[in-house]
């Protein structure tokens, strides 16, 4: 079977693309300047002992925990470990 110019230069272009699909990120957009993955993020914080803990609030309560997180410059979880903290210990 005998190829035409234009079916090799597709194919080669094909293999090309291929190719730099599979390829890895460059240097340049290293792990420093990436953010964690989930998987990783979620390690990180098992092994500081944070455990995932939901709760429904009211939504007014939660618009004052967040411009109080806001007001302090803290993460909201932060914020509310915190505040849990206080009154427990009350």
């Amino acid at each position: 079977m005998s190829w035409k110019k234009t079916d090799l230069e597709r194919l080669k272009a094909a293999s090309i693309t291929d190719q730099l699909r599979k390829a890895q990120a460059p240097a340049r957009y290293g792990k420093g300047s990436a953010l964690p993955s989930r998987r990783e993020q979620r390690a990180a914080e098992r092994a500081l002992g944070l455990v995932p803990f939901a709760v429904k609030l009211n939504g007014d309560l939660v618009k004052k925990l967040r411009a109080r997180a806001h007001e302090r410059q803290l993460p909201i979880s932060q914020l509310v470990a915190e505040l849990l903290e206080n009154s427990l210990k009350k």
